[in-house]
């Protein structure tokens, strides 16, 4: 019965440390989350700056009809730039179809490349992108300086840009829409300019 008493307590004060070890280590991890700021889109200062009017574009969609890019719309435009040799764009296409459904009531999503007519032809079929508009256009690219895929930028009703950036995740695609939202060029922008304040205070 000595051996069972003292099993038990140590089983049971085991479990004590083993609680208090994970109330510990969650409350480290709060503050780690607390700490890190959230990773928004890569915002670079080449072509169009945030709050400038976009170049104005007309373009025929690979998929029918003519895509105005720059113009004033009834809605926002997100132009997202996609390849057909981009990993990346093929990983975020069923993230765009959600977001067009979700946001779709102020938003209107644009797929982007430039290259061979075919080549982007079997793309659209292979990754079912009939119902998206996708246009075809170097010039579109140099007009807003693209340099690195996928690259996303987020228009007012006006044709003003209102975000952009590099987008890997769909984290980083929403922080656009939250720019967008909140009126500024990008949220590290934001985040640095409340860190500012609140060092001034």
């Amino acid at each position: 019965m000595t051996a069972l008493t003292f099993a038990v307590v140590f089983l049971g004060l085991a479990f004590l440390a083993l609680c208090f070890g994970f109330i510990v280590l969650a409350r480290q991890i709060g503050v780690i989350y607390e700490r890190i700021a959230p990773m928004g889109a890569l915002m670079n200062d080449s072509g169009p700056k945030v709050g400038e009017q976009s170049p104005k574009f007309a373009l025929e969609s690979l998929n029918g009809g003519t895509v105005s890019i720059g113009a004033p719309q009834d809605k926002a435009t997100l132009v997202f730039f996609v390849s057909p040799t981009c990993p990346i764009c093929k990983k975020l296409i069923p993230i765009l179809r959600s977001i067009r459904s979700s946001e779709g009531d102020w938003l209107a999503v644009v797929l982007a490349s430039d290259g061979d007519e075919d080549k982007q032809r079997r793309f659209i079929d292979n990754a079912r992108l009939t119902d998206f508009d996708y246009v075809l256009s170097t010039e579109l690219g140099l007009g807003y300086r693209v340099a690195r895929l996928p690259y996303a930028v987020v228009l007012d009703r006006q044709g003003a840009v209102r975000a952009k950036g590099l987008v890997n995740t769909r984290e980083q695609l929403e922080s656009l829409f939250n720019a967008h939202d909140m009126g500024v060029a990008s949220i590290q922008n934001y985040i640095g300019d409340n860190e500012q304040g609140a060092a001034a205070r």
